[in-house]
C-alpha cells in the first residue's frame, strides 16, 4: 500500500536468485487500453465454461472472505462468490461498501469481519481479494494468523514498490484525504518477513492495471505465484482463475502442495515466470 521514491522493483528471471532488482514500469499500453473488451471476453470465457467449471474441487464448508479491489464493491465479486457457494463454502462479502482504499471505516472493518467470521464458524477463514482486496488479506493474515487459513491473491500489487507499477495510482491518490495517517501504513513488502499462512499469487503478463512483477514474491513454503491470462478487470470472472482458486480451498486445512493444473488443463496455464 505504500510506496517510496524509488524505480526498483523485483524479477524472477535472474540465474541463481529469484530476486534480482530491475526498473519498474507501468503495464503496457495496449493491455491497459483493451482491459474493458478482455474482461469481456473473460466474461464470455466463463459463461462457455461453465460445464467444465462444475468439474472444480468441492469445498470443504470453511468459511471464506471476498475482498473487491479498488473503486469497486460487493458486485464485483458476485459471480465469484456465487461459484464458490456453489463449491460448499460458506462465503462472506466484505459488506463494507465501495474499496476506496485504507480508509478508517474499510481497516476497523476488515479486523471486525475477520474476527466476527471466525468465532461464528468456530475456525479459521481463508480470504480472496481482488487487486488492493488481496493487499488487505495480507495484512489480515500478518494481523490474524490463528484466525486466516489462507490467503488467495488476484492481481494484487503487494510488492509495489514504485507508484509507476500501477496505473491506478491516481484513483488511488484521489481518495487519500480520506485514508489513515501514513505513518499507520504498513512497510514494504520487500522489507517484512513472509506473511504466517499459505498465500498464493495469481498474476497475469497481460495485466494492464498493475506491473504483473509487483504481483508475486519468491516461492517458498507455503507460498506460490500461478500464472494466469486474464484482464485486470476479468480476474472474477475469468475461468482458469476461478479453477485456481478453487483448487487451493480444496486443500485439507493444515496441508499444502503447490497448484498443479488438472490433466488435460496445463495449456490454459502459462509457465510462471
Amino acid at each position: 500500500m505504500s510506496a517510496v521514491p524509488s524505480d526498483e522493483v523485483f524479477d524472477f528471471a535472474a540465474p541463481g536468485s529469484p530476486l534480482h532488482l530491475v526498473r519498474g514500469s507501468a503495464p503496457g499500453l495496449f493491455w491497459y487500453l483493451t482491459e474493458p473488451t478482455r474482461c469481456a471476453l473473460d466474461v464470455g470465457e466463463f459463461v462457455a465454461t461453465r460445464s467444465m467449471l462444475r468439474g472444480a474441487p468441492a469445498g470443504d464448508g470453511h468459511p471464506v472472505l471476498v475482498f473487491p479491489g479498488l473503486g469497486a464493491a460487493d458486485s464485483s465479486t458476485v459471480m465469484l462468490r456465487r461459484f464458490l457457494s456453489g463449491l460448499g463454502y460458506q462465503v462472506n462479502p466484505w459488506g463494507l461498501g465501495r474499496n476506496i482504499g485504507p480508509t478508517r471505516k474499510a481497516v476497523d472493518g476488515m479486523h471486525a469481519l475477520v474476527k466476527k467470521v471466525s468465532d461464528a464458524h468456530g475456525g479459521p477463514v481463508s480470504i480472496v481479494g481482488w487487486s488492493l482486496g488481496g493487499i488487505f488479506a495480507r495484512e489480515m493474515a500478518r494481523d490474524h494468523p490463528h484466525r486466516v487459513r489462507q490467503v488467495i491473491t488476484m492481481g494484487s500489487p503487494y510488492n509495489m514498490s514504485d507508484p509507476v507499477q500501477s496505473r491506478a495510482m491516481p484513483a488511488f491518490a484521489l481518495f487519500s484525504r480520506l485514508h489513515i495517517p501514513k505513518d499507520e501504513f504498513p512497510p514494504l513488502e520487500s522489507t517484512r518477513p513472509p506473511i504466517p499462512v499459505p498465500a498464493t499469487s495469481i498474476y497475469s503478463k497481460t495485466d494492464g492495471i498493475v506491473s504483473w512483477e509487483s504481483c508475486v514474491e519468491e516461492p517458498g513454503p507455503r507460498k506460490e505465484n500461478v500464472q494466469v491470462s486474464s484482464s485486470h478487470l476479468g480476474y472474477g470472472f475469468n475461468s482458469t482463475v476461478l479453477w485456481v482458486v478453487a483448487d487451493r480451498l480444496a486443500q485439507a486445512e493444515g496441508t499444502w502442495a503447490p497448484f498443479a493444473a488438472p490433466p488435460g488443463m496445463a495449456r490454459l496455464y502459462p509457465r510462471a515466470a
